[in-house]
């Protein structure tokens, strides 16, 4: 169908090499897109172009550290020069620390937000006159479902995945003029490496998050395939601004 035919697009995906970032990516792969994975670790991102590669497409890896601005931009620089345009922006690349808030320093508040919010911001500004150029774009932005729920062990995370959903509002009232559509996704408890280590820290969380989520599982990195090729493609162009869940029921449980 063509409304989720990403065939001749390209795609940037930060943090592309594993998780959720690497569910996203196959999924556009599979829909045709070119794929530019994005990661600070030179052997996953290579793991993650071949693993791509075998399922019959296209993908490349373009190293990258998000909390260096010059790092961040040159990302988006490399794709255009690589590949003659830019369609598709993922903000996925992130990162928490789990203490309570009076045991956060400056430098760790810093680090999160910088990891997880800013540097969204700055691949986005980076891709705008690309994506300008090429007459449209899609931003998706990996926001949580922290955007909606507190949690004593996440301040520094909450506050930055609450401010990827206002940002990508804000954004996508801005760029709506240049048909540039951005959205944020939440994903649910997912099954990552991020998540593994927050079960090892987090005492009776496997246990809690199975007896709110009506699916009565843990989403995996496959869950978000389908929603980043609906966001990348036409199917989505009137879709902007919003901030969809992917959590397998677990924020309607009251």
């Amino acid at each position: 169908m063509k409304l989720f035919d990403l065939t001749g697009r390209v795609a940037v995906v930060t943090g592309g090499n594993g998780g959720i970032g690497l569910g996203m990516a196959l999924g556009m792969a599979e829909a045709g897109a070119t794929i530019v994975v994005a990661g600070r670790d030179a052997a996953k991102n290579q793991a993650a172009v071949k693993q791509i590669q075998g399922a019959g497409a296209k993908a490349s890896a373009i190293p990258v550290d998000v909390l260096e601005e010059e790092s961040c931009r040159a990302l988006i620089a490399d794709t255009v020069k690589a590949h003659g345009r830019l369609d598709i922006l993922v903000n996925n690349a992130g990162m928490s620390i789990r203490k309570q808030p009076e045991q956060y320093t400056l430098a760790e508040w810093h680090t999160v937000m910088d990891s997880n919010l800013t540097s969204a911001f700055l691949c986005s500004h980076a891709a705008y006159p690309a994506m300008k150029k090429g007459g449209a774009g899609k931003i998706i932005n990996i926001g949580s479902m922290m955007s909606i729920f507190g949690a004593p062990f996440a301040t520094a995370y909450a506050a930055s995945k609450g401010g990827m959903v206002q940002m990508s509002k804000a954004m996508a009232t801005a760029w709506a003029k240049d048909n540039i559509q951005v959205n944020a996704i939440l994903p649910g408890w997912i099954d990552t490496a991020l998540t593994r280590r927050a079960r090892e820290q987090i005492t009776g969380l496997h246990e809690s998050v199975l007896k709110r989520t009506p699916a009565a599982r843990w989403g995996v990195p496959d869950d978000f395939a389908g929603i980043a090729v609906f966001l990348a493609a036409a199917a989505s162009d009137f879709v902007t601004g919003a901030a969809i869940t992917v959590d397998g029921g677990y924020s309607v449980q009251g």
